[in-house]
C-alpha cells in the first residue's frame, strides 16, 4: 500500500509539473536607456543583451544585462576609443554583428567633434574572440565619401553592407562584401526619398535595417529629418533577385512606424531588431523624443517593444508606447533584473569593500573575501558622459580619490557625493570579461596595493600597468 501511495504521489507531482508555466520575464518600462540613447542596437548572445548607442564622443560603450529591464541600470563599458585623427571623434550609430565566430562593430566617425561635419565615414572593428565586449581591433574604412548608418546582413548566401549617403538628399545605398571588413563592389543607390512623408524637414532615407522571416527580406529605414517630430520608419521589400538594384526593392507607400502624439512619442526612428531569448517573439528597439520640440541630439532615449507579423508575412510594428508604460519583458528572460554589482579583483578573487561597513566620509575602500554583504555591493550609476559614480549600497556614499591627488598610491576611499571628476570613473574593457576602473580626473586605475591577496589589502590608484591586480569583473547581484 505504501508503495502504491508513493507511486500515486509521484504521478501527481509529475502532472502538476506539466501544468506549470515558466517564470514570467522581468517587466520593464521605457526608456531602456535614458542617457546617450540615440541610434540604439541590441544583440542577444549567450544569455545576455548587449546595447550600444551613439556616443557623440571618441568612445564606444556597451551595456550588458540578462534582462531588458536591467539595461536601464547596467554600467556602460568602454570597448573602443578613437585611434587615429581620421576617425577620432563624433562616433555615431554603432552596431554589433556576429559573423564567422567573431563580433564586428560597424560605426561612423569623423575628424571633428562638432555635431555635423563632412568627414564622417563608415568603419569596422573586429573582436579578438566571441565576446561582444571585446577587446576589438580596427579593421577597415568601408567608404571614401560621406556615409552614415552602416548595417550588414546576408541575402542568398552573400553578405551586403547598407548605409545612407548623399549630399542635400540622403539615399539608401548598398554594396556586396567579400568578408565582414572588405567590399566586393562599389555602392549603388536602392532608395531615394520620394513620398511626402519621407521629406519632412529634409529629404532623408537613412538607418537601414534588414528584417528577414519566412523567406522574405525587408529593409526598414528611417525617413525625414531626425531633427523633426515626423522622423519615422518606412519599409522596402526585396521583390527582385539583385539587392544592389533599386528595381529589386518595392517601397511601401505609407510609413510603418511613426509619431504617437497621444502617448507623447515624437520622432521614433533609427531602429534595430532582436528576438526574445526563447525565440518566440520579435522585438524592435528605437529612439524617440518625448516632446515635439526636441531635436536630433542626446535628448533622444532608447525604447523597445514587441511587434507582430501580418498575414502576408510583412512586419506589423504597431504604435510607439508611452514612456513609463509597464510592459512584459521578452519571453524566456529571467524573472528579475539586477541593479547592483560586486567588483571582483582578477588577481585575488576578492571584492571591493567599504571597510567595516562604515558610513563615515573617508572610510577606507579595500579588498575582502566576497560575502554578498551590502558593503561589497555597488550601484554603478551612468552620469551621461561615459563615466559612473560607484555608490555603496551599505552607505549611499561614493568611491572617491583622496584629495583629488593625481599621485600613484593615492588612496581610494568613500565620500559624500560632491559631483567632481575625482568621483567619476570609466569602465574600460580588458580581456576575458574584465575591466579597468579609470578615474576621470587622473586617468589612473583602481589597483590592489602590491598585488596583495590578503583580506584588508588597500585599494588605491596607480598608473595602468596591465596586470591582473588592476583588473576587475563586474558581477550582477
Amino acid at each position: 500500500m505504501a508503495r502504491r501511495i508513493l507511486t500515486l504521489l509521484a504521478v501527481l507531482v509529475f502532472v502538476l509539473a506539466l501544468g506549470q508555466t515558466p517564470a514570467s520575464a522581468a517587466s520593464f518600462s521605457n526608456p531602456v536607456k535614458s542617457v546617450k540613447g540615440a541610434d540604439p542596437w541590441i544583440s542577444y548572445h549567450n544569455g545576455n543583451y548587449y546595447l550600444v548607442t551613439t556616443s557623440w564622443t571618441d568612445r564606444i560603450t556597451i551595456r550588458k544585462s540578462t534582462t531588458l529591464a536591467g539595461l536601464a541600470t547596467a554600467p556602460s563599458v568602454q570597448v573602443w576609443q578613437g585611434d587615429a585623427a581620421s576617425r577620432c571623434c563624433n562616433i555615431w550609430a554603432p552596431e554589433l554583428h556576429y559573423l564567422n565566430g567573431r563580433w564586428y562593430l560597424y560605426y561612423v566617425a569623423g575628424q571633428n567633434v562638432s555635431d555635423y561635419i563632412p568627414t564622417q565615414r563608415t568603419h569596422v572593428l573586429e573582436s579578438a574572440g566571441s565576446d561582444p565586449m571585446g577587446p576589438y581591433t580596427y579593421r577597415n574604412q568601408l567608404n571614401s565619401a560621406w556615409m552614415l548608418d552602416p548595417t550588414v546582413g546576408t541575402i542568398n548566401g552573400q553578405l551586403y553592407l547598407f548605409g545612407s549617403a548623399g549630399g542635400g538628399t540622403q539615399n539608401l545605398v548598398a554594396a556586396r562584401m567579400s568578408n565582414p571588413y572588405t567590399l566586393a563592389t562599389g555602392f549603388s543607390t536602392i532608395s531615394t526619398p520620394t513620398y511626402d512623408w519621407e521629406r519632412s524637414g529634409g529629404t532623408v532615407n537613412e538607418g537601414p535595417e534588414l528584417l528577414q522571416r519566412g523567406g522574405q527580406t525587408y529593409l526598414i529605414y528611417s525617413a525625414s529629418g531626425c531633427w523633426t517630430p515626423d522622423y519615422k520608419l518606412g519599409q522596402l521589400r526585396l521583390t527582385g533577385s539583385d539587392p544592389l538594384s533599386a528595381s529589386s526593392w518595392t517601397k511601401k507607400s505609407t510609413p510603418v512606424f511613426q509619431r504617437n502624439d497621444s502617448a507623447g512619442v515624437y520622432g521614433p526612428g533609427h531602429n534595430g531588431f532582436f528576438t526574445s531569448p526563447d525565440g518566440t517573439e520579435s522585438w524592435i528597439v528605437y529612439h524617440a523624443n518625448d516632446s515635439a520640440s526636441e531635436g536630433c541630439d542626446n535628448g533622444r532615449t532608447t525604447r523597445a517593444q514587441k511587434f507582430t507579423w501580418n498575414s502576408d508575412g510583412s512586419p506589423n510594428l504597431g504604435t510607439p508606447v508611452a514612456l513609463g508604460s509597464s510592459l512584459a519583458g521578452p519571453s524566456g528572460e529571467p524573472s528579475s533584473a539586477s541593479t547592483t554589482y560586486t567588483l571582483t579583483n582578477r588577481n585575488s578573487g576578492k571584492c571591493l569593500d567599504v571597510a567595516g561597513g562604515s558610513t563615515a566620509d573617508g572610510a577606507n575602500v579595500q579588498q575582502w573575501t566576497c560575502s554578498g554583504a551590502t558593503n561589497q555591493r555597488w550601484r554603478l550609476e551612468d552620469l551621461g558622459d561615459d563615466t559612473h559614480r560607484l555608490v555603496s549600497v551599505a552607505t549611499g556614499k561614493v568611491l572617491d580619490t583622496a584629495d583629488c591627488s593625481s599621485a600613484d598610491g593615492t588612496d581610494l576611499r568613500q565620500w559624500s557625493w560632491l559631483n567632481n571628476t575625482c568621483q567619476r570613473f570609466r569602465f574600460v574593457t580588458t580581456t576575458d570579461g574584465y575591466v579597468r576602473i579609470v578615474n576621470q580626473a587622473t586617468g589612473k586605475v583602481a589597483d590592489v596595493a602590491n598585488c596583495g591577496t590578503a583580506d584588508g589589502t588597500d585599494v588605491r590608484q596607480w598608473t595602468w600597468l596591465n596586470n591582473n591586480c588592476q583588473q576587475w569583473r563586474l558581477n550582477p547581484t
